[in-house]
């Protein structure tokens, strides 16, 4: 039976899937081929040539030899230096403490002859008060500071408000007010013992630091100088002189009234209470500044 020839059926090749990244065609160049197709083709070559990189004649092969052996010799040559040269070095360093430490004993060798140098000065222009002085000898060394003295008198504790603190700008309190702490400033101790002088005190001193005509307090931040000495607080100054009248006589004073307002107003706080015996040091050291011989009467 004849009929129309049968076509084969059709055979449609199923599509290949788009990729997810097809949009990004650069990129999935890049990754695709990272290496340079230069540098593919000339390691193909190099390996079709049978080059390993290794020099292949005697020449070269030496002279790779000769630099590796240069190489070591020099590593082996500052290792070796280095070595010779740490215990110098320590040597160096131990001859240099051992110079510091003798430099310091030295030093402390003359601030001790220093301060023995002072006390003799002292001992010396206190005995030369005495001698000149006459009878007045002993008001004079009380006076000037340069004996130690005791007797009645009165012990004022002044101390800083319980939550001090450093304030702003640290400025001592100035005559048209106070400042905004609690903290006791050189210019109250200034009012505290100028007023105790003026209270009638004969001798005063502030934490055993003894006060004369020339003694200086200052400020060096929050810290008080006493001849330019620090001084810490609680401060007591200690007072001789008639004590309940100097006692009286200074609470009533204006610099008095100064404490009493720096209490009420910013929690300072102060004790002041009579004893009968208080003792006071000497002075440190008196400077002469000015002198003067003591002629007898009906002598020139």
């Amino acid at each position: 039976m004849c009929g129309m020839p049968q076509q084969p059926p059709v055979r449609s090749t199923p599509a290949r899937p788009a990729r997810p990244d097809a949009s990004m065609s650069l990129i999935t160049n890049v990754m695709d081929h990272s290496l340079d197709e230069g540098y593919a083709e000339a390691a193909a070559r190099r390996k079709n040539e049978g080059e390993s990189g290794m020099p292949k004649t005697l020449r070269a092969k030496l002279g790779l030899a000769g630099g590796l052996v240069l190489a070591a010799l020099i590593v082996t040559v500052g290792a070796a230096q280095a070595r010779v040269a740490a215990p110098v070095v320590a040597k160096e360093r131990e001859e240099l403490i051992d110079r510091i430490d003798q430099e310091t004993e030295a030093a402390d060798r003359l601030e001790d002859s220093v301060d023995e140098l002072r006390a003799d000065v002292s001992a010396r222009q206190r005995e030369a008060l005495r001698d000149s002085g006459g009878d007045r000898s002993a008001l004079v060394g009380v006076l000037s500071g340069a004996v130690a003295v005791h007797g009645p008198g009165v012990r004022l504790v002044v101390n800083d408000a319980k939550e001090a603190s450093g304030g702003g700008d640290g400025d001592p309190r100035s005559t048209s007010g106070f400042s905004d702490t609690g903290r006791v400033r050189d210019r109250d101790m200034q009012r505290v013992v100028n007023g105790l002088w003026e209270s009638g005190a004969e001798a005063v001193s502030i934490n055993g630091q003894r006060l004369t005509a020339l003694s200086a307090i200052r400020a060096a931040g929050d810290a008080i100088l006493v001849d330019n000495k620090p001084l810490v607080p609680p401060y007591t100054v200690l007072a001789v002189g008639d004590g309940g009248e100097l006692g009286d006589r200074f609470q009533n004073s204006a610099d008095g009234l100064y404490l009493h307002a720096l209490q009420e107003n910013y929690g300072i706080r102060t004790a002041i209470s009579v004893e009968d015996d208080v003792r006071l040091p000497a002075a440190p050291s008196v400077i002469v500044r000015t002198a003067q011989p003591i002629t007898e009467k009906g002598t020139s």
